[in-house]
């Protein structure tokens, strides 16, 4: 193992989001600064030293961050590429830009995955309208389809019911690169969140349950009702995913849960809304285990004291946090937006059920 960084090294997180505020808490605690490069409003920026407020195709102020920071991680993925080279130029970038550009694409992605002999939803690209029929070939109706790149939460997607609405939901898309993806008939959606650490050791967590609402994150459940066997299963495809990518960092791996086996949804090179059951569950959590991997610390073991509901508060949600924290056993973390919008993450709960 090498050394880790030095205490009060700066650590660069591009991305001034809730995830970046708490990577910023997390690398604090252990010692460290951390700087914000966003272009827009940053809540992270309340907890970090720095804030670097410009856009990405501003190479002078990248040039800037990049210099003034030790190592960079990111909170999100879609980060332009003629940005990245210049910000991984002198600069170490973990996870490194493989994975990102793996991961900015869903074709690229579910290639990825299908090339690791793991088993996805059918899918097919689309690049215009006469893609339309072979795509739909491929992945039969029901059917989403989905822009390439930039979708998140339910955006950038629409539904076919049948092939009549194909035209109608790739004029949504507006044009964009799309891909069609078949449904898939599963009994729950899981997900695992893993870390890899600079000396290739991994650590995982136990996989949580998912519920959504109209596309957004709502609730995560910890222990998922899962067979020992397909909990097994689940963390050894994140590890093996981790592997391929000679990854560094969190990484979350979407899982559906099917009588034939567990299909590939999508993965995160990041740190993940469905991890945030281990603020409350672990010694270590998420946001500690990546600045630990990507600072060369040695993992924490990703063991849970704790059974964990986390619960999203979504726009006017918010309103309800004093009444959750009057809740024995329950966390509050609000990440300091002060624009609350229909469909925005303002906050979530993390509420203690009962030990592990």
């Amino acid at each position: 193992m090498t050394d880790p960084l030095p205490q009060g090294n700066t650590i660069g997180i591009l991305g001034g989001g809730q995830l970046g505020r708490m990577l910023a808490m997390a690398a604090a605690r252990l010692g460290y600064k951390t700087h914000i490069y966003e272009p827009g409003a940053a809540p992270a920026a309340d907890a970090a030293a720095a804030w670097t407020q410009a856009p990405y195709s501003d190479h002078d102020a990248l040039r800037a961050f990049a210099a003034a920071c030790d190592l960079i991680s990111f909170e999100f993925e879609n980060i332009p590429a003629a940005a990245l080279d210049i910000l991984s130029g002198n600069t170490p970038l973990f996870p490194d830009r493989r994975a990102l550009e793996i991961s900015q694409d869903r074709l690229t992605e579910k290639s990825f995955l299908t090339d690791l002999g793991l088993s996805t939803a059918p899918f097919a690209p689309i690049d215009n309208a006469a893609d339309l029929a072979a795509a739909l070939a491929v992945t039969g109706t029901p059917a989403i389809l989905k822009t390439r790149r930039f979708g998140y939460d339910g955006k950038g997607q629409a539904r076919i019911a049948s092939p009549d609405d194909a035209q109608a939901a790739l004029d949504d898309l507006q044009g964009a690169p799309a891909i069609a993806e078949g449904f898939v008939s599963f009994t729950r959606e899981i997900s695992v969140i893993a870390a890899r650490g600079r000396d290739g050791s991994v650590a995982a967590y136990d996989p949580g349950e998912n519920h959504h609402e109209n596309g957004i994150l709502a609730t995560t459940t910890v222990p998922a009702s899962l067979p020992a066997n397909v909990k097994t299963d689940a963390i050894l495809i994140a590890s093996r995913i981790l592997t391929a990518l000679d990854y560094t960092g969190i990484l979350g791996v979407e899982l559906f849960v099917t009588p034939k086996g567990l299909i590939v949804n999508e993965i995160a090179p990041r740190v993940h809304n469905s991890g945030h059951w281990t603020q409350a569950g672990c010694a270590v959590d998420q946001f500690e285990q990546h600045i630990r991997a990507i600072t060369g610390w040695p993992l924490g073991d990703g063991s849970r004291h704790a059974n964990v509901l986390m619960e999203n508060l979504i726009g006017t949600e918010i309103d309800s946090a004093p009444a959750h924290a009057a809740t024995p056993g329950t966390q509050i973390h609000l990440y300091g937006k002060t624009d609350t919008r229909e469909g925005r993450k303002m906050g979530h709960i993390n509420r203690i059920t009962g030990p592990a």
